[in-house]
């Protein structure tokens, strides 16, 4: 018996950050989007727990207990008095160190697979729970949608979106690290006083509106500058995906992946070519949300 549970991806339509919190996170407005690029988990009885993953970038994913595949096992095992031995297979199509949620995405994938697999019958307010511990954006990956996230993003409200907007996603070489990223950010913001992150109204009733045109004229990251700072490069990607006919632009999430807003799908695929054609990042790829959460194939 196996269990396949497929994830989606996330671009932050609006990332604002406070200032460094005594235990070093920092209070977050984070306004998640689920977009339709997806890792698929299928985990199934084993030995003792393993990991192994194909796809684009596999090379990137850690294949040891430090995965928040494996993570989650572990945690949804100890909790309901079970030992982890499970194999975990991670199908990879969300771009790896992206800024797009692809290792909470395979956390939240194995949460709920394993929680089928072995019949736990853990309720969803545990299971959100359970992806809060492993991580912030990883309560986001089992919810799908759209959703305000407050504390350090784990605190999700679900928000009212009234129609598909449709992004390109143009993915660096390399990834950014996402503690070197909010470093960045503490170092750049030194003796300034950062004000508590607030969620835009504007913003909030662009999504519920479904208005591609309104959303772009509000969308913002608070961590755009450091992940400039620490890839000058992300400059260049940004231009010409706006010089492309992208209604607008912005570094997603920590970074490196850009995400570009466009009018309709016809946009979206110009706006694709003309990034994979510029030379300033490795591929372009073409997605619409808002997106189911995780959930079970089959």
């Amino acid at each position: 018996m196996s269990v396949t549970v497929r994830v989606p991806a996330k671009v932050n339509v609006q990332l604002a950050v406070g200032g460094a919190r005594p235990d070093g996170f920092h209070d977050l407005a984070n306004v998640f989007l689920a977009v339709g690029l997806y890792d698929e988990v299928t985990v199934s009885p084993a030995d003792e727990l393993r990991i192994t993953c194909d796809g684009p970038d596999a090379g990137q994913v850690p294949l040891d207990r430090t995965n928040l595949a494996a993570r989650a096992a572990q945690k949804l095992a100890e909790r309901h008095g079970l030992a982890p031995d499970v194999h975990i297979h991670i199908a990879k199509d969300i771009p790896v160190a992206g800024g797009m949620a692809g290792g909470s995405a395979d956390g939240a994938g194995a949460l709920l697979a394993c929680d089928a697999l072995w019949g736990t019958g853990a309720s969803r307010a545990e299971l959100l729970d359970i992806c809060a511990e492993l991580g912030s954006d990883v309560p986001f990956s089992l919810l799908g949608g759209a959703a305000l996230g407050t504390g350090r993003g784990e605190k999700l409200r679900p928000l009212e979106v009234g129609g598909g907007f449709h992004w390109v996603f143009a993915v660096a070489d390399g990834g950014l690290s996402t503690p070197a990223v909010y470093g960045e950010f503490d170092r750049l913001n030194e003796g300034v006083e950062v004000p508590e992150p607030v969620a835009s109204q504007p913003l909030l009733d662009a999504l519920a509106k479904g208005d591609p045109a309104a959303l772009a004229a509000t969308l913002s990251n608070d961590l755009q500058a450091a992940a400039l700072s620490l890839r000058p490069s992300l400059a260049d990607t940004l231009a010409a995906g706006t010089a492309a006919g992208a209604l607008a632009g912005l570094v997603s999430g920590s970074g490196p992946t850009t995400a570009f807003l466009t009018v309709d799908a016809a946009s979206a695929a110009k706006v694709a070519e003309a990034l994979g054609a510029s030379g300033t990042c490795r591929m372009a790829r073409v997605a619409s949300g808002p997106a189911r959460g995780a959930c079970r194939l089959g």
